[in-house]
C-alpha cells in the first residue's frame, strides 16, 4: 500500500520544538513547514493527501488547487479556517480537536483574574527595583487588592471550559450564576446554579465569557449590555475575541464602569496597532495563549495522530464535514 503523504502547514505554533510529531511520522511521510503563506499553500500541499493546519486558511479556491487531498486535519477546534462546505462537496473529511485545553483554559482565566486582583508582576517589579528596600512601612501596595471569597462569578456558556472555571470559582469561596442557551440543571449545587443573561450580567462581580462565537452573539458585550452590569465589574474572555464590542469595552474601561478586563483573545488577531484596548486603562491583554501549555499542547498533537489513524482505520473520529 501507498505510504500517505502528511503536510503540516503551520507547525510552530503547536510545536516550537518541545513536543515530538513522532506519531504522524508512524503514519506516512511527512513534511512539516513551521509557516506558511497564502502564496505557497498549494504549491506545499503538491500531491498531498494529509494536511495539517492550525490557522493557514484553506479556501474553496486552494482545495480545487489540490485536488489529491482526502483529509484536513485542523489542529484546534475551531474550524472557520477550512472552507468545510466545500471540502465535503470534494469528498474531504475534516476533523478538529473538540476538547483538550480545559484545564489550561480554566487555568488561565485565573491566571488574569488574579493579576487584576493582585497585581502580582507590577508589585513584583517594584520590589526589585528598590521600593520596598526603602519603604517606611513594613510593606506597601501600589494598587487596590481583590478578595474573591463572597462575590459572584457570572459565566456565559457553561460547556466542560465554563464548568471547570465554576469549579475554581466556588473553591475560592465564590458564588456562581451561569448562563447558557441549553442549561444542565443537573449540574447545578447550592454555590453555582443558572440564571438569565440580564441576572448574570447585572448580579456578577466578575463576569467570564466562554461562549462559541455565532452571528447571534458577536458584540454582545457592547455599551447596552455593559450598562446592565455592576459598577466596577471585572471582564474576562478566553473565548473568542469578537464577543466584545471593543471601542464600547475601552469607554466603560476608561469611565471605570468596568474597573478591568482581562482578555487573551482580540477581534483581529494578532492584535492590531489600533485597537482600542491597547489604550485603554486596566486592560489586561494576553496573546492568546491560554491554550498552549506543553501538557494540553500535547495533548492536542496526541488527539490530532488518533484523528488521522482513525480515518487511515476507515473510522474517523471527531468529523466536522
Amino acid at each position: 500500500m501507498k505510504e500517505a503523504k502528511i503536510v503540516v502547514l503551520d507547525g510552530y505554533t503547536l510545536n516550537p520544538g518541545d513536543i515530538s510529531w513522532a506519531e504522524f511520522e508512524k503514519l506516512g511521510s511527512l513534511i512539516v513547514y513551521d509557516r506558511t503563506e497564502a502564496s505557497q499553500i498549494a504549491e506545499r500541499i503538491g500531491d498531498a493527501e494529509i494536511v495539517l493546519t492550525n490557522k493557514t486558511q484553506l479556501s474553496s479556491k486552494t482545495l480545487a488547487e489540490c485536488p489529491t487531498v482526502r483529509y484536513i486535519g485542523v489542529l484546534a477546534t475551531g474550524y472557520n479556517v477550512v472552507d468545510v462546505a466545500t471540502a465535503k462537496e470534494r469528498g474531504i473529511l475534516v476533523t478538529n480537536i473538540p476538547a483538550y485545553g480545559t484545564a489550561a483554559v480554566a487555568q488561565m482565566v485565573f491566571a488574569l483574574l488574579l493579576e487584576i486582583c493582585h497585581h502580582v508582576s507590577e508589585h513584583s517589579l517594584s520590589v526589585h527595583k528598590g521600593d520596598w528596600t526603602i519603604d517606611k512601612d513594613w510593606c506597601f501596595w501600589n494598587y487596590p487588592l481583590i478578595e474573591l471569597s463572597g462575590k459572584t462569578m457570572g459565566i456565559i456558556g457553561f460547556g466542560r471550559i465554563g464548568l471547570a472555571v465554576s469549579q475554581i470559582a466556588v473553591a475560592l469561596g465564590m458564588k456562581v450564576l451561569a448562563y447558557d442557551l441549553s442549561p444542565n440543571r443537573s449540574l447545578e449545587t447550592e454555590r453555582c446554579r443558572f440564571a438569565s443573561l440580564e441576572e448574570t450580567l447585572s448580579s456578577s462581580d466578575v463576569i467570564s465569557l466562554h461562549c462559541p462565537l455565532l452571528p447571534s452573539n458577536q458584540g454582545m458585550i457592547n455599551k447596552d449590555s455593559i450598562s446592565l452590569m455592576k459598577d466596577g465589574v471585572i471582564l474576562i474572555n478566553t473565548a473568542r475575541g469578537p464577543l466584545i464590542a471593543e471601542q464600547d469595552l475601552a469607554d466603560a474601561l476608561q469611565s471605570g464602569k468596568v474597573y478591568a478586563a482581562g482578555l487573551d483573545v482580540v477581534s483581529a488577531e494578532p492584535i492590531q496597532l489600533g485597537n482600542p484596548l491597547l489604550n485603554a486603562k486596566n486592560c489586561f491583554i494576553t496573546p492568546h495563549i491560554a491554550w498552549a501549555p506543553k501538557e494540553s499542547r500535547a495533548r492536542l498533537m496526541r488527539i490530532a495522530s488518533e484523528n488521522l489513524r482513525a480515518f487511515l482505520s476507515g473510522n474517523p473520529v471527531n468529523v466536522v464535514s
